[in-house]
């Protein structure tokens, strides 16, 4: 288990974890799903997905059968319907899931800075940010356009680090750091990059993964947001 010496920063993964976009997904998935005249997956089943990424919402949409027959060029413009779709109706209902702008305000108020490490692409994430207000508090944004290597690699992680020192003018390190994510990759990542690690068990999880949760090896699961609040008030 990882132990904090001081506490210097929260990082979350975006979707699923700090903000609940699940209702937006939804949407996109019907409209698509309808369009090609394709059965339409349970709101369960999509929710299920979104932290699996836009590849695993186009597989909802078409079906395993149907995109293990098509070749690269058509998944690849089917997944950027997906995502234009998305772009268009962006933050109709998504919102931060409840208690948590009371922990962004309870660390700014403590002087500890948060951020976002995600494998959502920026433009979008940024966008997201924007229309939730949270742009300007957020201390730092990771996305896979920022490495080489996304989640599970700590790549990401390390680089959030760095981002904050540079704009804090801080000597942060990773062990100082709280990742909380809704992924496995979340926490393979947190991890390897030394980072206490929390599970957001509130989030985008199976039925699977929550059987599975203790082998992810994360530091913490939290079952709500309110458990995650308390707990990272209780490190203040």
């Amino acid at each position: 288990m990882t132990k904090l010496n001081q506490l210097d920063a929260v990082l979350f993964d975006l979707d699923g974890t700090l903000i609940d976009t699940a209702s937006d997904f939804i949407r996109v998935i019907k409209l698509m799903c309808d369009k090609y005249g394709h059965l339409v997956p349970s709101d369960t089943a999509i929710r299920e997905q979104v932290s699996a990424g836009s590849r695993a919402m186009v597989r909802l949409v078409l079906g395993d059968v149907l995109v293990d027959s098509l070749g690269d060029e058509k998944l690849l413009a089917y997944r950027q319907e997906f995502l234009d779709l998305y772009e268009q109706n962006i933050c109709v209902d998504s919102r931060l899931f409840d208690d948590l702008d009371e922990l962004l305000r309870t660390l700014e108020h403590h002087g500890i800075a948060w951020g976002i490490v995600t494998n959502k692409p920026k433009y979008l994430a940024e966008n997201l940010l924007d229309k939730l207000n949270l742009a300007e508090r957020c201390a730092v944004l990771v996305c896979p356009d920022d490495v080489r290597n996304t989640k599970p690699d700590p790549e990401p992680m390390f680089l959030a680090v760095k981002r904050l020192n540079e704009k804090l003018s801080k000597a942060t390190q990773p062990n100082n750091c709280i990742y909380v994510g809704d992924h496995i990759r979340d926490i393979q990542a947190g991890n390897a990059a030394g980072m206490m690690t929390v599970i957001a068990g509130f989030g985008y999880l199976s039925a699977d993964d929550k059987e599975k949760l203790a082998t992810w090896q994360a530091d913490k699961v939290m079952a709500t947001p309110y458990d995650l609040v308390q707990f990272i008030k209780g490190l203040l």
